[in-house]
């Protein structure tokens, strides 16, 4: 075993977020002399990235050295991590693809990447990417753990544990922590008085047990806290969002609903039920502070801040380098040392949640230590919460059905299953809807996928 590990990160391009992983990797001891091969295939990003991660190791006095890869097969070699955070089709054309057409038809959508016909077109694109790493790791790295940071994160994951079950893999992603912040924030309190248990499907998991850590070491439910501060009208405070267009409402007005607080942000949230985004209920949209087309805004505010930001890093001899609230780091830490840590994982569901399908991707908490991912079974999920999982989930499975056996019928029977989008249009709709986004796409879906037949 190396003294060191080598981590691969394949789409090192989305530069921010390889500053974010690798700086909470470097500032970690046992890690700090890591070699981290940096693959992409724009080379102009590449070499940015490659900027910043000198300026890291320079901030932070460490021993890492790096490697720069277009080729994916000669970064993974050897590999013992593999951080995989890449968007296929980027913003454009994809992305724009994907809210611009569906809003010809009168579907509205906030973010469009995990569920809807937009989270469909971009597992579409994205699941075979994934599946051609799996191939490379068994070729050169075999042992190797995969980080994937990638949405839409179920469908991803569920891919690859169905056609690669010998891969190993954790789904990552930040909402349950970010979460739980922002309900810290609410109520006023630090995060370290909290405890938590929280458990469901990436994006749409709930927060099973939240509690107050008590001086004499018991707990006291914080949920009737969170219930009257809505009711009231004391929640959610403006400065609880990290987002200052999308005031949090929905997932309040979800918990007085069903009695628990979701995971994943009110801007997400709302695009993957029937009851927020509704053809002429701006009324709706007005009271709930939903933000539509959330995600393109987002886009372009990012590349605009990366500009300024790039300017200031080739600039600067050193740059900060907080630590960011990803769990990668952590996990790599325990898997390399030992040391065990909790974290909150998407894994393949082998009995963890019950009231879910054997096999699609929950997310759950997880140890982890030298022995890797090891995922913890959640003995009771509400029905109620367990339903609304399950409307997810159908469209997941079907994503991953035409995926799997490459059948274009059932993208039609995944879009058409979706909450919202059932909602709002009818069946010869919803396929003359997915017949023009398969065009519009063109060669960034899977040459299957055009096949009528």
């Amino acid at each position: 075993m190396r003294s060191s590990p080598k981590i691969a990160f394949i789409g090192a391009g989305s530069t921010v977020f390889m500053k974010n992983i690798i700086g909470d990797v470097l500032q970690r001891p046992a890690l700090s002399a890591a070699h981290v091969a940096l693959m992409d295939i724009d080379e102009g990003r590449l070499a940015e990235s490659e900027i910043v991660f000198n300026k890291l190791v320079a901030s932070l006095g460490a021993e890492a050295t790096h490697s720069l890869h277009t080729d994916r097969l000669s970064a993974l070699e050897g590999a013992d991590f593999v951080v995989v955070a890449f968007q296929i089709g980027g913003y454009e054309p994809c992305t724009v693809t994907d809210f611009e057409i569906p809003k010809k038809f009168g579907l509205r959508q906030t973010i469009a990447d995990t569920l809807g016909v937009g989270g469909i077109m971009r597992g579409l694109r994205t699941v075979p990417h994934l599946w051609a790493i799996c191939e490379d790791m068994l070729e050169v790295c075999p042992d190797a753990l995969m980080l994937q940071y990638v949405n839409p994160m179920a469908i991803n994951t569920w891919a690859i544990a169905r056609k690669y079950p010998q891969i190993k893999q954790v789904g990552l992603c930040h909402s349950v922590q970010g979460t739980a912040h922002e309900l810290a924030t609410d109520l006023q309190m630090d995060d370290s008085k909290i405890r938590y248990i929280s458990a469901g499907i990436n994006h749409v998991a709930f927060f099973l047990k939240f509690e107050e850590i008590m001086e004499d070491g018991t707990y006291r439910d914080l949920y009737p806290d969170l219930q009257k501060g809505y009711a009231d009208g004391v929640y959610p405070r403006p400065e609880s969002s990290w987002n200052p267009r999308c005031p949090n409402k929905v997932r309040y007005e979800m918990m007085k609903r069903t009695g628990y607080f979701c995971t994943e942000s009110s801007e997400h949230f709302a695009e993957y039920t029937p009851w927020f985004i509704k053809e002429g209920r701006e009324d709706l949209i007005e009271k709930f502070g939903i933000p539509l087309d959330e995600y393109p805004k987002r886009c372009v505010e990012q590349i605009g801040r990366w500009k300024d930001q790039l300017a200031e890093y080739q600039q600067a001899d050193k740059i900060d380098v907080p630590s960011s609230v990803e769990y990668a780091s952590q996990i790599i830490n325990s898997a390399w040392t030992g040391t065990p840590s909790v974290i909150y994982g998407n894994v393949r569901n082998n009995g963890y949640i019950d009231a879910l399908p054997d096999g699609c991707a929950v997310e759950v908490p997880c140890l982890v230590d030298h022995n890797g991912i090891q995922p913890t079974r959640i003995d009771h999920v509400p029905p109620q919460l367990a339903a609304i999982m399950r409307s997810n989930v159908n469209v997941q499975e079907l994503t991953i059905e035409a995926l799997m056996h490459e059948k274009r019928e059932h993208i039609y029977h995944a879009a058409m299953m979706d909450p919202h989008t059932g909602a709002e249009l009818d069946l010869e709709q919803i396929w003359q809807l997915i017949d023009e986004l398969i065009e519009a796409h063109g060669e960034w879906l899977p040459d299957w996928v055009h096949n009528k037949n």
